[in-house]
């Protein structure tokens, strides 16, 4: 720390504790009774305070974008939705899963059975008090064979819902599921109020923070706060409202000139720009955010191992970090599990940039000179273009002739991610491997963009997630995670050569505490845990 300002800037934002104030300060050569003072001080200014209107500027967003519970596939939708609704359980700041809208919930001794004591008293926008009889629906919205939602793979195990009492649900399921609070915590699964019968997503009345008060898909969304909301510590603001600014450029200018009070993913080549801006203040979360190029392994060329191969040899990927990162970030594995998870693979060999190894796959594939079209745009990320450039240039030396196909921002989650043979996108991430493999991994899952699903690998690996999944001892559960994150680097569709940090750049008048890592944007909960100075 250079000066005072900046300890108590970090007191107020809960990263310095009183101890190690009061020692810095001492280097300063603030003698202690008044360091105790200013400490003091600045703990009482970090109070959680109410009103005022606060102004997101959001890095995704489409036309497209639905509140349907369960097609929320961006982070706009994310942000928008956890701003009205809630789920039984939460992610906390420590990356801990917590109850939210239940109370309580306990095991039975193989976890199969999973009972939830719901929250009494929490009251829905339009009046009506939540209980079993709007949970158990706002789960079997998810479960029918017609279902669009892409919480249906999440809850493939899940064989009965039942009502044990007005404030009392169990979950019954084929096999064990250690993680399954964690999976109900996900955005997927709003608890929704029932209404003659049927689930009344269409009111957008949850129990949430703040009332939606207008939707326009991939441009805004407007709320006020919900002066009965159940949690007394939460949604300081007055008014929020989130706007989608896509084009990199137009969101930091929008954040430099004052026009939103905070935006999501900074470019992190601009981040010492930002940094002179006097009313501004960059904020880096550490967890488990992704950068890939996934294949799809049911579209030729990339249904053959040896080309699959071949590309993860091509990338040299320190240079991607270094250049695109500009080293907010770390080296990624070909598998989308991070330090930040709690089985992370730290032992499984790094794969490294190999022109040379990349040509005998090639060769062995009978695919020298291969050309392939790599789908791209900076509404994948910031960077996105010139890091799938970086790609082109590294794969050329191994005798791959990529051409970068720049799609249109608009729509890029509809029309090209997910359904394009090759092409760039961020992943959040999950806070637990059962999570993530099953978001995007497993067989059936909606979102499997590598399309890896088929063959000895990929039916080893989705025994080993379910095997996993019902593992309570954790050096076993270790193993069984290890191999996964080794089947998916060599034999999947991924392509993950980094993992980069969330970067935020806030009004210095925004005040927060320990920023969450399990999403961007405070775990896609800043509207709730932030407030104004």
């Amino acid at each position: 720390m250079s000066n005072i300002k900046d300890l108590e800037e970090s007191v107020k934002q809960g990263t310095l504790e009183r101890r190690e104030f009061i020692k810095r300060a001492a280097a300063l050569g603030i003698a202690a009774p008044f360091a105790t003072s200013l400490f003091s001080q600045s703990v009482h200014a970090a109070m959680p305070k109410k009103g005022g209107k606060f102004v997101m500027g959001l890095a995704y967003g489409s036309t497209t974008d639905s509140l349907i519970p369960g097609q929320d596939e961006n982070g706009f939708i994310s942000c928008t939705s956890w701003g009205f609704r809630n789920q039984l359980t939460e992610i906390d700041t420590n990356g801990q899963t917590i109850p939210e809208l239940a109370e309580s919930y306990e095991a039975s001794a193989d976890a199969k059975t999973w009972t939830f004591k719901l929250r009494r008293g929490v009251e829905f926008h339009n009046g009506k008090t939540m209980t079993a009889d709007d949970v158990i629906p706002s789960f079997n919205f998810h479960r029918g064979d017609d279902t669009k939602s892409a919480g249906k793979a999440f809850l493939t195990a899940v064989t009965s819902i039942t009502k044990k009492g007005k404030y009392e649900v169990e979950f019954k399921l084929e096999e064990g599921n250690a993680d399954f609070p964690s999976i109900v915590s996900s955005g997927q699964f709003p608890i929704v109020p029932v209404k003659a019968g049927e689930l009344d997503w269409r009111s957008y009345s949850g129990t949430g923070g703040y009332t939606l008060e207008k939707f326009e898909p991939g441009v805004r969304a407007s709320f006020k706060r919900n002066p009965n909301y159940f949690k007394s510590g939460r949604a300081h603001f007055d008014e929020v409202e989130m706007i989608s600014l896509l084009d990199t450029t137009a969101r930091q200018n929008a954040a430099m000139n004052g026009e939103v009070h905070s935006i999501s993913r900074v470019d992190p080549k601009t981040v010492h720009l930002m940094k002179r801006v006097s009313k501004l203040k960059i904020v880096e979360a550490t967890g488990t955010l992704h950068y890939a190029f996934q294949m799809r392994v049911d579209v030729a060329p990339f249904d053959n191992y040896d080309l699959r191969m071949a590309v993860k040899l091509s990338v040299d990927r320190e240079q991607l970090v270094q250049k695109i990162l500009l080293n907010h970030g770390e080296i990624g594995n070909d598998h989308p599990i991070s330090t930040a998870n709690p089985y992370h693979n730290s032992v499984m060999p790094q794969r490294k940039y190999d022109p040379d190894q990349a040509r005998f796959h090639l060769k062995k594939a009978g695919m020298e000179g291969v050309k392939l079209d790599l789908s791209t745009s900076d509404a994948a990320f910031a960077g996105a273009v010139d890091a799938a450039l970086l790609i082109k240039d590294s794969a050329a030396k191994a005798g791959i002739d990529i051409n970068v196909v720049r799609e249109p921002k608009d729509g890029y989650w509809s029309n090209v991610w997910n359904k394009k043979p090759w092409s760039a996108v961020y992943w959040s991430g999950r806070p637990t491997e059962d999570w993530m493999f099953s978001a995007a991994y497993t067989a059936g899952g909606k979102w499997n963009d590598t399309a890896w699903h088929t063959g000895a690998a990929a039916d080893r690996f989705n025994k080993l997630v379910v095997q996993a999944r019902a593992e309570l001892d954790t050096n076993k559960r270790r193993e069984l995670y290890y191999e996964c994150q080794v089947i998916v680097n060599d034999d999947g569709g991924a392509l993950i050569p980094m993992f980069a940090n969330y970067i935020m750049a806030l009004d210095k008048s925004v005040m927060h505490d320990k920023m969450a890592g399990n999403f961007d944007y405070d775990g896609y909960k800043a509207a709730e845990r932030w407030w104004f100075a």
